[in-house]
């Protein structure tokens, strides 16, 4: 598969999404993908978000290429709906006001810095999702969260944070901090 999915791809697994949570709603199991959709075998880091009005509903993830991108797709789908521990799962009358946005990732990168001053220099805000490891703590966000966490120090803070640490753990503790880019696209690219 190429880095870029074509625009059919692209639209291929939104439907899918779509579909997944919808089967699991009604028929408690998963669909059975089409040909064209196992054709898109490659393991990838897939995230699916969720929202309803703008406003985040659900998103789950793999940051490594656990599975094929089709059932990673499937599992997602099916895990932001359904079990994010931070809602209630989806009901059934809210599944036509959902917007789904799925997240294709490169393989996370890992930045070698000294300082402080030197990481800020090898992240690129807007394009690079950031993960941040304290020992056995972790935490990502998406490079679509720098469009609400526009200020680096924030976004960082709000990391560390995400991992259960003090908002400047990222500054004193030198975590491993790993980077990736995401191929992003949602149902209202589309529909």
């Amino acid at each position: 598969m190429k880095d870029r999915l074509s625009a059919e791809d692209k639209k291929r697994l939104l439907i899918f999404s779509r579909k997944t949570i919808e089967s699991i709603a009604l028929k408690g199991r998963f669909p059975e993908p089409d040909e064209d959709l196992k054709k898109l075998s490659e393991k990838r880091g897939v995230f699916v978000t969720l929202s309803i009005n703008k406003r985040l509903r659900g998103c789950i993830g793999n940051i490594f290429p656990e599975k094929e991108l089709y059932a990673a797709i499937m599992e997602n789908s099916k895990n932001s709906a359904y079990h994010d521990p931070r809602f209630n799962p989806l009901k059934p009358h809210e599944i036509n006001d959902i917007e789904i946005e799925i997240s294709i990732l490169t393989p996370p990168e890992k930045i070698e810095y000294l300082d402080i001053k030197e990481l800020k220099k090898k992240i690129t805000p807007f394009e690079d999702g950031v993960i941040l490891t304290f020992g056995m703590r972790k935490s990502t966000f998406l490079p679509q969260v720098w469009d609400e966490l526009t200020d680096f120090d924030d976004f960082m803070s709000h990391l560390s944070i995400k991992a259960g640490l003090d908002q400047n753990a990222w500054k004193k503790l030198n975590p491993v901090v790993e980077v990736y880019r995401a191929d992003h696209f949602s149902e209202s690219d589309f529909f």
